[in-house]
């Protein structure tokens, strides 16, 4: 781990090759909590893609391990999608858990992790940030251009940090923003 990182993000995707690094450097930069302050020569943020999701399950306790080793304010972040195969958050949160008590992670440390799982791909997630809906049963269109990514991001943030409802936000949105609400009380 990088020397004084505050935040580690795991993500899907490969390095370079995947919008969720630019969506996830946007977004924690655009929401620029209180508590995430670099120092000279640090890195407040590190952003870990991984591949596909189970390269993402299996390192999360490792990563874990040096967040909590760190000390301080340092978090762990998972971003993962949820794909066909799990229903909501809940049911990869509990793959998640299981992968960590088989590594002897304890459930308050596993509890210190922020979980952001979209259904299928961030892009649902644009889209409904860009237009104000989207079908989670159905992929979100595929986005090349960085800068909409990144637009779509500091949007969101925008809309977190105003703190009120949004009408018809996805449901794999609402849980995750629901995760980054737990955080950010624990860490003011």
């Amino acid at each position: 781990m990088a020397n004084r990182t505050q935040i580690v993000c795991l993500c899907e995707g490969k390095k370079g090759g995947s919008i969720d690094e630019v969506f996830v450097n946007k977004l924690i930069k655009s929401l620029d909590p209180s508590w995430l302050r670099p120092w000279p020569g640090s890195n407040a943020l590190r952003i870990v893609p991984c591949g596909g999701r189970k390269a993402v399950l299996e390192r999360m306790p490792s990563e874990l391990r040096s967040c909590l080793a760190a000390g301080g304010k340092t978090t762990l972040m998972v971003w993962a999608d949820l794909d066909d195969d799990k229903a909501d958050g809940d049911a990869l949160k509990a793959d998640f858990w299981q992968q960590a008590q088989e590594k002897g992670i304890k459930k308050e440390e596993f509890d210190s992790i922020v979980l952001v799982f979209a259904k299928d791909r961030l892009e649902n997630w644009i889209q409904f940030l860009q237009t104000g809906n989207t079908d989670e049963s159905i992929e979100g269109p595929r986005l090349k251009h960085n800068r909409e990514v990144a637009e779509a991001a500091k949007k969101l943030a925008d809309l977190c940090k105003d703190g009120k409802a949004i009408k018809g936000i996805p449901p794999s949105l609402q849980w995750s923003c629901n995760n980054w609400l737990t955080l950010t009380k624990r860490m003011n």
